[in-house]
């Protein structure tokens, strides 16, 4: 070995003298160039750095001269991980004798920031033997931001378009769905409530859960609440949660970031999203509509980062969801969540009075669908028969009366035909309607707490909870000490 010393040395030098010649005669050109170069040896040491090389990198040439370059600027990846350089391109320039070009890496400057570079490492050789590279690099940072802004502007005009396209999809599916929806009509003590626990919530942005029949016209009060809301020229976005599959829920309502699909909630956004029959949503959405409602943002996705929601949720339910809460099939804290305001639609039969509006209502549609040269019109002894019916159906079943009696119309009066209810649906209606005292002290109790919860605790006075409830100031303070009632105000999160 030691007699191979001298002759490595020899090279060393011989290697030396060439780059310094390099340098030497090609001096003013790359003083006068804007891209940075740089030459390295056979050991990959640096043996020349131009003047935008230096400027660049934060070195001066000095300092970089003799040192191994790949070492020096080019040992890491932007992540931080390690670059070996068995990997590196600029060396394997002078191993395997090939042009090696490079867009996608970094160089490290010398107070240990990086910047994206696109190179070219060529061999360079003397006498027919490789004896090292040349590099000529430039900075791409501001290129490579430009060029990501654009990816993420076409994603976002992508995303865009998607949630325009559902949106219309949205629309036309809403056009198809049939009911009115023109407002809700009534006289009825019990719709009178339901009008002015309406216009509570429209002043709040607290959730409300809508409790109710079939057919006693929820959406209607959902829509209303909406359209009385500071949110109602934003989107209502209905989800009838019963058509929803567990596979399809998380997509369906919270879309796939990774793909660039919107879900319902973010169809909402700025507006109101009503879950119709919440309680048939499946278990793992209920979680994740309820870590939502908690920290107000869309829980990040698919890679995709979180993001904040702006988004008021109505919900309602045929079911009893308190009973369903304590039975563990739906989640309580949900469950409380949502029941900020409490609003119960009354069944046709609690309010009776309003039955001679609603059959006019649907007259007056049917009419107008049919196009019949001369109104159809109804007797006043067919309004007392459908005032005194049981209506399992509520309005949705009064409507068909309505309608199929107009399809049979004689001399320009409709027929009215009512079923019979079966036995055992009327048994079942009735043992229904029974409550026992303490399930009623119960009802009255939780009633009074969410009114109460709907109105920051205040009883008298405008928007006060005696006049949410429909009962003088004194009947509440009275009944709040007979129930035991200790209120105490939540705190706002």
């Amino acid at each position: 070995m030691k007699r191979l010393q001298p002759k490595k040395e020899a090279a060393e030098e011989e290697s030396e003298r060439f780059f310094r010649d390099v340098a030497r005669d090609n001096r003013l050109i790359l003083e006068a160039a804007g891209e940075g170069v740089y030459g390295v040896n056979a050991e990959g040491k640096t043996t020349f750095v131009n003047p935008a090389a230096a400027r660049m990198l934060g070195w001066n040439a000095e300092e970089l001269i003799g040192k191994a370059m790949h070492e020096t600027v080019h040992h890491s990846h932007s992540d931080g991980s390690h670059y070996h350089n068995h990997d590196c391109p600029i060396y394997a320039a002078f191993r395997d004798g090939a042009v090696h070009q490079v867009s996608d890496e970094v160089f490290w400057r010398k107070d240990g920031s990086f910047f994206f570079v696109e190179y070219t490492s060529t061999p360079i050789r003397d006498r027919g033997v490789v004896v090292g590279a040349v590099i000529v690099f430039r900075d791409i940072t501001q290129r490579r931001e430009a060029d990501m802004k654009l990816r993420d502007a076409l994603a976002e005009v992508g995303r865009l378009r998607e949630k325009l396209e559902r949106e219309n999809a949205y629309l036309q599916e809403e056009i198809r769905i049939e009911g009115n929806r023109r407002g809700i009509i009534g006289k009825s003590p019990a719709m009178q409530q339901v009008l002015r626990q309406i216009e509570i919530a429209a002043s709040s942005r607290s959730n409300v859960l809508i409790a109710g029949e079939a057919g006693t016209g929820k959406e209607l009060v959902a829509r209303a609440i909406h359209e009385a809301s500071l949110r109602g020229d934003q989107p209502f976005i209905r989800v009838n949660c019963t058509t929803i599959s567990r596979a399809e829920s998380e997509s369906e309502l919270f879309g796939e970031p990774e793909r660039n699909r919107s879900g319902r909630f973010e169809l909402a956004e700025g507006g109101t999203l009503y879950l119709e029959e919440i309680g048939d949503l499946p278990p793992e959405a209920q979680d994740r509509l309820l870590e939502i409602l908690e920290q107000g943002e869309l829980p990040a996705h698919g890679g995709a980062a979180a993001r904040k929601s702006d988004v008021r949720v109505v919900a309602s339910s045929s079911r009893d969801l308190k009973a369903a809460a304590k039975r563990g099939s739906f989640r309580g804290e949900l469950f409380y969540l949502l029941n900020v305001i409490a609003i119960e639609t009354p069944a046709l039969r609690e309010r009776r009075e309003d039955i001679p509006l609603l059959a006019a209502h649907f007259l007056s549609g049917v009419n107008r669908k049919l196009r019949v040269s001369s109104a159809l019109k109804i007797s006043s002894a067919d309004i007392q028969r459908l005032t005194q019916y049981a209506w399992p159906g509520n309005a949705r079943e009064l409507q068909n009366v309505i309608e199929r009696g107009a399809i049979l119309a004689r001399g320009g009066q409709i027929r009215v035909d009512l079923p019979e209810p079966a036995p055992s649906h009327r048994i079942a209606n009735a043992a229904a309607q029974v409550v026992t005292e303490d399930g009623r002290r119960d009802r009255d109790r939780a009633n009074i707490v969410a009114a109460l919860d709907a109105c920051g605790g205040k009883i008298f006075g405008h928007g006060g909870a005696a006049e949410l409830l429909g009962i003088k100031p004194t009947t509440l303070a009275s009944r709040i000490k007979s129930l035991g009632i200790r209120y105490r105000k939540p705190s706002v999160r």
